[in-house]
């Protein structure tokens, strides 16, 4: 008759089991939180001991019809633990007398060959591969588990409302705290694509509105071109309505206002105008020397 596992080691099973399943189907949901999951868990452990208890009626019932030696031999297998027979099983040496009892009737040149069980940690981490790598392949399948496009599109939400949260809880980027940034630049371009391309070109050369890259200015309201662009956006053009106040309307936000004026600043003063003869618009407005500085 052979020992049972024991209790411990299928509620450590079990439970890994458990979590690993919860990871792969419901790992954005916080389980660890959840009233269900602590519900399953306690079941499951109840189940598991009443399963241990039904063990333990049956182990008694075959114990009673075993010899006195077979007895014997059984209570020492049992008082044995648990760890020190999976090392027994993957370590220790026969004897000469056991190898003859697992000694199998073929051999060549002297060398015979022993029938050992594999051991039993061998065989676990086998089953437990081959059930892992059924339940991975089916969340593969059917759920949105492991998969990278899935997988980016929660990150990116995940970011976006972070941005969100800082963006509610940072200070309001007005036109007395902007200021030039060069690191703005690159976002101030994409932001200047989508709000600002249609009427002044790409590259700001202009278009159904005027060339920003030159130093010709219809609206001139600040000293410097940086805050000029800045209150731009957040007032509109008091000579033209096509040119909206983008703050004000709430398609924009301050802190946007402010890189697309970094962007705006650094076409117009860091690097070469576009010219009409490059497909720029021709110059419109008053020609203006902005103050050094760009805040």
């Amino acid at each position: 008759m052979k020992t049972r596992t024991p209790i411990s080691v299928h509620m450590a099973i079990t439970i890994g089991l458990t979590i690993i399943a919860f990871e792969m189907f419901a790992h954005d949901s916080d389980y660890f939180t959840s009233p269900f999951f602590w519900a399953l868990m306690l079941i499951t452990i109840i189940l598991l001991l009443i399963m241990n208890s039904i063990g333990d009626l049956v182990e008694n019932e075959k114990f009673g019809r075993l010899s006195e030696d077979e007895k014997k031999h059984y209570l020492e297998e049992k008082n044995t633990s648990y760890l020190q027979k999976l090392w027994n099983s993957a370590f220790k040496k026969q004897s000469e007398t056991e190898e003859k009892d697992i000694l199998i009737d073929h051999g060549f040149d002297g060398i015979t060959e022993l029938d050992n069980s594999l051991p039993k940690w061998w065989i676990g981490l086998f089953w437990f591969g081959c059930i892992f790598c059924m339940v991975y392949l089916f969340a593969f399948s059917f759920t949105d588990y492991a998969h990278p496009d899935k997988e980016y599109d929660y990150e990116t939400k995940a970011m976006l409302a972070s941005i969100n949260e800082y963006e509610k809880n940072a200070p309001q980027v007005t036109i007395e705290n902007a200021k030039y940034n060069a690191d703005n630049i690159t976002e101030g371009q994409e932001l200047f694509k989508t709000n600002c391309i249609t009427c002044h070109g790409e590259g700001g050369k202009g278009g159904i509105g005027p060339n920003l890259t030159d130093t010709h200015w219809i609206n001139i309201k600040e000293k410097s071109l940086f805050k000029n662009v800045f209150w731009m956006l957040e007032n509109g053009s008091p000579n033209n309505p096509t040119m909206r106040a983008f703050i004000k309307e709430g398609t924009i936000t301050g802190r946007d206002a402010e890189k697309i004026a970094a962007y705006i600043y650094h076409i117009n003063q860091e690097t070469a105008p576009i010219t009409p003869a490059q497909g720029g618009a021709a110059s419109q407005g008053e020609d203006i020397q902005w103050e050094n500085g760009n805040d």
